[in-house]
């Protein structure tokens, strides 16, 4: 690095702010490159010079000197300086490529898309990108000093955001073992004796072949039965619902239904009901593999392509 530049500084336009640069100022806080008293707000390029990061301002992409601008014509990819930090990060070890994808479709996609002109305009949507536009002073002709206090919360809004996906990235990261040795030890349902995030590490170890239709984990006081989804991308779809005349109810009208006295609450949407014990969790399992089978027959969910058809055939 150049001996005239000012160590972990960095540079970014001045005026009105964006989500970009905000973003691209909080990952380099987060990973600890800069400090956030050596921002500089400023296009006056002989300041720019003395910064070790410039961001969203120069006319210049070039990661190996740092400098992150996308609005020059020569540039014509997809990246905002958020996506091009991003990617700086993941090229230099600091992130490894799970944890890129991570961030990347967590929220850097969508703050290049908002910045470049390529998100949904949906009334009613509420993005990142407009919470951050949001920290701009109200008054258009506020002063610079205004629009710098604005643009440091903006910031450490950013920030705290970025620092608790990060955390818990790292948390899902850390059951990772326990996710396997469960998918490795149980087939229709997945036993937990905690509740833990295992939705994603499922599917990161190809949970989309695995047989199991279930998730049986404790849920504060009690235990919950989750149906599990056809794939990651299919979130919100599970491969086997429960039972229909158990959907959107709750306590006495649920153990009437089912028949088991520790019943508690079946969402209408029969992608998971609550029971009171453990116990009581396996026998609603019991019973909606029961009548799944009588309705569907001969155990055509059991095997990976069998349960193919049959989710095409509810």
């Amino acid at each position: 690095m150049d001996t005239h530049k000012i160590l972990r500084s960095c540079g970014t336009h001045d005026g009105t702010f964006h989500a970009d640069e905000v973003t691209a100022c909080a990952l380099l806080l987060l990973f600890n490159l800069i400090d956030e008293d050596k921002i500089v707000r400023t296009r006056d390029l002989s300041l720019l010079a003395n910064c070790e990061y410039v961001c969203d301002v120069g006319g210049i992409y070039d990661p190996a000197q740092k400098l992150f601008d996308h609005h020059q014509a020569d540039y014509q990819g997809p990246l905002s300086s958020a996506g091009m930090i991003l990617k700086y990060l993941q090229e230099q070890g600091i992130l490894k490529p799970n944890e890129y994808d991570f961030f990347n479709h967590s929220l850097i996609m969508g703050v290049d898309a908002h910045d470049n002109g390529r998100d949904p305009l949906l009334p009613g949507y509420c993005s990142f990108s407009h919470i951050i536009s949001n920290f701009t002073p109200i008054h258009y002709d506020c002063d610079a000093e205004e629009q710098n206090q604005a643009f440091h919360q903006a910031v450490q809004f950013a920030f705290n955001y970025l620092q608790r996906l990060w955390e818990r990235f790292k948390y899902t990261q850390s059951c990772r073992e326990i996710v396997a040795a469960c998918m490795a030890n149980y087939q229709d349902c997945l036993m937990f004796e905690k509740n833990l995030p295992w939705l994603e590490i499922f599917f990161e170890l190809d949970g989309i072949n695995h047989p199991a239709l279930f998730v049986i984990m404790p849920s504060g006081h009690h235990w919950k039965l989750r149906g599990i989804p056809p794939s990651y991308s299919e979130r919100m779809k599970v491969r086997l619902p429960q039972p229909k005349e158990w959907a959107g109810l709750i306590d006495d009208e649920l153990k009437r239904a089912s028949g088991i006295s520790g019943a508690v609450f079946c969402h209408k949407g029969r992608f998971i009901s609550v029971w009171e014990t453990r116990e009581d969790a396996l026998k609603a399992l019991e019973y909606t593999l029961k009548h799944a089978e009588e309705e569907y027959g001969n155990n055509l969910w059991k095997d990976h392509q069998g349960r193919a058809a049959f989710r095409k055939s509810i």
